[in-house]
Protein backbone atom coordinates (compact mmCIF):
# COMPACT_ATOMS: atom_id res chain seq x y z
CA UNK A 1 0.00 0.00 0.00
CA UNK A 2 1.27 3.96 -0.85
CA UNK A 3 1.49 6.64 1.22
CA UNK A 4 -1.45 8.74 3.08
CA UNK A 5 -2.86 11.25 0.75
CA UNK A 6 -3.47 14.56 2.03
CA UNK A 7 -6.67 16.12 0.80
CA UNK A 8 -7.67 19.87 1.85
CA UNK A 9 -11.41 20.32 1.45
CA UNK A 10 -13.09 24.07 0.98
CA UNK A 11 -16.54 24.54 2.02
CA UNK A 12 -17.02 27.96 -0.12
CA UNK A 13 -20.14 29.28 -1.01
CA UNK A 14 -20.43 29.74 -5.08
CA UNK A 15 -22.26 32.94 -6.53
CA UNK A 16 -24.41 33.46 -8.59
CA UNK A 17 -21.01 35.40 -10.95
CA UNK A 18 -18.96 32.51 -12.71
CA UNK A 19 -15.91 35.24 -13.35
CA UNK A 20 -15.64 35.82 -8.98
CA UNK A 21 -16.11 31.92 -8.66
CA UNK A 22 -12.93 31.77 -10.82
CA UNK A 23 -11.43 34.67 -8.45
CA UNK A 24 -12.04 32.85 -5.31
CA UNK A 25 -9.59 30.16 -7.04
CA UNK A 26 -6.56 32.17 -7.36
CA UNK A 27 -7.00 32.56 -3.15
CA UNK A 28 -6.68 29.15 -3.15
CA UNK A 29 -3.30 28.27 -0.84
CA UNK A 30 -2.87 24.74 0.89
CA UNK A 31 -0.45 23.54 2.97
CA UNK A 32 2.63 22.18 1.38
CA UNK A 33 2.43 18.58 0.95
CA UNK A 34 -1.08 18.56 -0.20
CA UNK A 35 -2.25 15.98 -2.70
CA UNK A 36 -5.59 16.87 -3.61
CA UNK A 37 -8.31 19.84 -3.58
CA UNK A 38 -12.05 19.04 -2.88
CA UNK A 39 -14.47 21.83 -3.96
CA UNK A 40 -18.38 21.18 -3.71
CA UNK A 41 -20.46 20.93 -6.43
CA UNK A 42 -21.04 23.86 -8.91
CA UNK A 43 -18.51 25.69 -7.33
CA UNK A 44 -18.28 27.16 -11.44
CA UNK A 45 -21.49 28.34 -10.56
CA UNK A 46 -24.21 28.18 -7.96
CA UNK A 47 -27.85 26.69 -8.67
CA UNK A 48 -29.46 30.06 -7.77
CA UNK A 49 -33.15 30.10 -7.14
CA UNK A 50 -35.09 26.79 -7.97
CA UNK A 51 -35.87 26.42 -11.23
CA UNK A 52 -33.27 28.95 -12.61
CA UNK A 53 -31.75 27.80 -15.85
CA UNK A 54 -28.88 26.60 -15.52
CA UNK A 55 -27.59 26.44 -19.52
CA UNK A 56 -26.87 30.31 -19.81
CA UNK A 57 -24.14 29.17 -17.42
CA UNK A 58 -22.58 25.70 -18.86
CA UNK A 59 -19.33 25.64 -20.38
CA UNK A 60 -17.34 22.99 -22.58
CA UNK A 61 -14.45 21.33 -20.46
CA UNK A 62 -11.36 23.33 -22.33
CA UNK A 63 -13.96 26.82 -20.88
CA UNK A 64 -12.60 29.40 -18.39
CA UNK A 65 -13.52 27.15 -15.44
CA UNK A 66 -11.61 24.16 -15.68
CA UNK A 67 -8.67 26.44 -17.24
CA UNK A 68 -8.67 27.98 -13.71
CA UNK A 69 -8.97 24.45 -12.02
CA UNK A 70 -5.95 23.32 -13.92
CA UNK A 71 -4.32 26.88 -13.19
CA UNK A 72 -4.83 25.80 -8.76
CA UNK A 73 -3.08 22.78 -9.77
CA UNK A 74 -0.07 23.72 -11.65
CA UNK A 75 0.24 26.25 -8.87
CA UNK A 76 -0.14 24.83 -6.07
CA UNK A 77 1.23 21.23 -6.89
CA UNK A 78 -2.07 19.01 -6.03
CA UNK A 79 -4.82 17.93 -8.20
CA UNK A 80 -8.06 19.70 -7.93
CA UNK A 81 -11.99 18.58 -8.07
CA UNK A 82 -14.55 20.68 -8.47
CA UNK A 83 -17.75 21.09 -9.88
CA UNK A 84 -19.47 22.85 -12.98
CA UNK A 85 -22.51 22.28 -15.10
CA UNK A 86 -21.21 21.42 -18.84
CA UNK A 87 -22.48 21.67 -22.42
CA UNK A 88 -24.21 18.32 -23.48
CA UNK A 89 -25.87 17.69 -26.61
CA UNK A 90 -28.90 18.83 -24.64
CA UNK A 91 -28.83 22.89 -24.99
CA UNK A 92 -30.89 23.20 -22.51
CA UNK A 93 -29.76 20.59 -19.89
CA UNK A 94 -26.03 20.54 -19.16
CA UNK A 95 -24.13 17.80 -17.20
CA UNK A 96 -23.72 18.27 -13.53
CA UNK A 97 -20.03 17.71 -14.16
CA UNK A 98 -17.17 17.20 -11.56
CA UNK A 99 -13.64 17.54 -12.73
CA UNK A 100 -10.86 15.99 -11.53
CA UNK A 101 -7.07 18.01 -12.86
CA UNK A 102 -4.00 17.88 -12.27
CA UNK A 103 -3.23 20.42 -14.32
CA UNK A 104 -2.38 18.53 -17.52
CA UNK A 105 -4.93 14.94 -17.46
CA UNK A 106 -8.66 15.20 -16.36
CA UNK A 107 -11.01 12.57 -14.99
CA UNK A 108 -14.71 13.62 -15.49
CA UNK A 109 -17.66 12.57 -13.63
CA UNK A 110 -21.33 13.48 -14.52
CA UNK A 111 -23.90 13.28 -11.77
CA UNK A 112 -25.86 9.97 -12.19
CA UNK A 113 -28.66 11.00 -9.54
CA UNK A 114 -30.39 14.23 -10.07
CA UNK A 115 -31.92 15.80 -7.24
CA UNK A 116 -36.04 15.27 -7.97
CA UNK A 117 -36.70 15.39 -4.32
CA UNK A 118 -38.01 17.70 -1.56
CA UNK A 119 -39.93 19.61 -3.89
CA UNK A 120 -37.07 20.33 -6.29
CA UNK A 121 -36.46 18.91 -9.89
CA UNK A 122 -32.92 18.52 -10.50
CA UNK A 123 -33.92 16.88 -14.04
CA UNK A 124 -35.72 19.86 -15.72
CA UNK A 125 -32.76 21.81 -15.68
CA UNK A 126 -29.56 18.88 -15.88
CA UNK A 127 -28.54 16.12 -18.11
CA UNK A 128 -28.01 12.97 -15.88
CA UNK A 129 -24.85 11.56 -16.48
CA UNK A 130 -23.85 7.81 -17.85
CA UNK A 131 -24.40 5.53 -15.21
CA UNK A 132 -20.88 3.96 -15.53
CA UNK A 133 -19.54 4.45 -11.96
CA UNK A 134 -15.76 6.91 -12.50
CA UNK A 135 -12.83 6.03 -10.73
CA UNK A 136 -9.41 7.50 -10.47
CA UNK A 137 -5.93 6.52 -9.20
CA UNK A 138 -4.15 9.71 -7.28
CA UNK A 139 -1.06 8.84 -5.08
CA UNK A 140 -1.26 5.14 -4.88
CA UNK A 141 -5.14 5.92 -3.45
CA UNK A 142 -8.39 4.66 -6.03
CA UNK A 143 -10.97 7.16 -5.44
CA UNK A 144 -14.64 6.93 -6.27
CA UNK A 145 -16.58 10.04 -7.29
CA UNK A 146 -20.16 10.89 -6.56
CA UNK A 147 -21.85 14.00 -6.31
CA UNK A 148 -24.41 15.28 -3.44
CA UNK A 149 -27.89 13.27 -3.84
CA UNK A 150 -26.17 10.14 -5.20
CA UNK A 151 -25.23 9.35 -1.63
CA UNK A 152 -29.02 8.38 -1.03
CA UNK A 153 -28.21 5.43 -3.74
CA UNK A 154 -25.96 3.16 -1.79
CA UNK A 155 -25.79 0.54 -5.20
CA UNK A 156 -23.52 3.80 -6.80
CA UNK A 157 -21.07 3.70 -3.43
CA UNK A 158 -20.81 -0.18 -3.81
CA UNK A 159 -20.58 -0.25 -7.61
CA UNK A 160 -17.20 2.15 -6.78
CA UNK A 161 -16.17 -0.04 -4.20
CA UNK A 162 -16.33 -2.79 -6.34
CA UNK A 163 -14.29 -1.47 -8.89
CA UNK A 164 -11.35 -0.86 -6.09
CA UNK A 165 -11.91 2.60 -4.31
CA UNK A 166 -10.88 3.16 -0.91
CA UNK A 167 -12.23 6.49 -0.91
CA UNK A 168 -15.49 7.95 -1.67
CA UNK A 169 -14.95 11.72 -2.67
CA UNK A 170 -18.43 13.65 -2.96
CA UNK A 171 -18.60 17.30 -3.64
CA UNK A 172 -22.13 18.72 -2.93
CA UNK A 173 -24.71 20.93 -2.50
CA UNK A 174 -26.84 19.53 0.76
CA UNK A 175 -29.48 21.89 0.77
CA UNK A 176 -30.39 22.78 4.30
CA UNK A 177 -34.35 21.76 5.87
CA UNK A 178 -35.81 20.16 8.36
CA UNK A 179 -33.56 16.88 9.29
CA UNK A 180 -31.13 17.60 5.90
CA UNK A 181 -28.26 17.45 8.40
CA UNK A 182 -29.37 14.15 9.73
CA UNK A 183 -29.69 12.60 6.81
CA UNK A 184 -25.94 13.71 5.10
CA UNK A 185 -24.05 12.81 8.51
CA UNK A 186 -25.74 9.18 8.38
CA UNK A 187 -25.70 8.45 5.28
CA UNK A 188 -22.30 9.57 4.81
CA UNK A 189 -21.16 7.63 7.64
CA UNK A 190 -23.38 4.57 6.30
CA UNK A 191 -21.16 4.82 2.97
CA UNK A 192 -17.93 4.58 5.32
CA UNK A 193 -19.11 1.81 7.21
CA UNK A 194 -20.48 -0.69 4.52
CA UNK A 195 -17.66 0.00 2.03
CA UNK A 196 -14.89 -0.22 4.74
CA UNK A 197 -13.45 2.76 3.15
CA UNK A 198 -13.11 6.56 3.36
CA UNK A 199 -15.30 9.32 2.34
CA UNK A 200 -14.38 12.29 2.32
CA UNK A 201 -17.13 14.65 1.47
CA UNK A 202 -17.27 18.60 0.72
CA UNK A 203 -20.51 20.96 0.97
CA UNK A 204 -20.92 24.70 0.42
CA UNK A 205 -21.77 26.43 3.86
CA UNK A 206 -24.96 27.72 5.59
CA UNK A 207 -27.69 28.97 5.71
CA UNK A 208 -28.98 27.86 2.43
CA UNK A 209 -26.56 24.45 2.11
CA UNK A 210 -26.39 22.25 5.07
CA UNK A 211 -21.95 22.57 5.32
CA UNK A 212 -20.58 20.34 7.65
CA UNK A 213 -18.20 18.84 5.10
CA UNK A 214 -16.60 16.08 6.63
CA UNK A 215 -13.87 12.84 6.37
CA UNK A 216 -14.67 10.05 7.40
CA UNK A 217 -12.01 6.71 8.46
CA UNK A 218 -13.52 2.93 7.23
CA UNK A 219 -14.08 2.33 10.36
CA UNK A 220 -16.84 4.92 10.32
CA UNK A 221 -14.89 7.62 12.82
CA UNK A 222 -15.39 11.04 11.54
CA UNK A 223 -11.60 12.25 11.64
CA UNK A 224 -12.85 15.78 10.89
CA UNK A 225 -15.79 17.93 10.08
CA UNK A 226 -16.69 21.60 9.77
CA UNK A 227 -19.72 23.13 11.06
CA UNK A 228 -22.16 25.14 8.65
CA UNK A 229 -19.47 28.51 8.38
CA UNK A 230 -17.12 28.76 5.21
CA UNK A 231 -14.13 26.80 6.32
CA UNK A 232 -11.05 24.66 5.14
CA UNK A 233 -9.70 21.35 6.55
CA UNK A 234 -7.18 19.07 5.68
CA UNK A 235 -6.82 15.33 6.80
CA UNK A 236 -4.66 12.29 5.46
CA UNK A 237 -6.00 9.07 4.03
CA UNK A 238 -3.62 5.93 4.47
CA UNK A 239 -4.79 3.31 2.59
CA UNK A 240 -2.80 1.05 5.22
CA UNK A 241 -6.39 2.03 7.81
CA UNK A 242 -8.00 0.87 4.90
CA UNK A 243 -6.11 -2.70 4.75
CA UNK A 244 -6.26 -2.53 8.38
CA UNK A 245 -10.35 -2.11 8.63
CA UNK A 246 -10.63 -4.30 5.82
CA UNK A 247 -8.76 -7.36 7.61
CA UNK A 248 -10.75 -6.90 10.94
CA UNK A 249 -14.21 -6.37 9.54
CA UNK A 250 -14.11 -8.44 6.36
CA UNK A 251 -18.06 -7.62 5.21
CA UNK A 252 -17.09 -6.71 1.60
CA UNK A 253 -15.34 -10.28 0.88
CA UNK A 254 -18.02 -11.95 3.03
CA UNK A 255 -21.04 -10.64 0.79
CA UNK A 256 -23.10 -13.19 -1.39
CA UNK A 257 -24.97 -11.23 -3.26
Amino acid sequence: MGEALTVAVWQHAAALDPAGNRAALETVDPAPGTDLIVLPEAFARDFGEPGSELAPYAEPLDGPFVQALDGVARRTGASVLGGMFEQGDDPARPFNTLVLTDGASRTTYRKIHLYDSFGQRETDLVTPGPTEPVTADLGGLRLGLMTCYDLRFPELARALSARGAEALVLPAAWVAGPGKLDHWLTLLRARAIENVCWVVAAGQPGPRYTGHSVAIAPTGDVVAELDDAAGWFSVDLDPEVVRTARERNPSLSNRRM
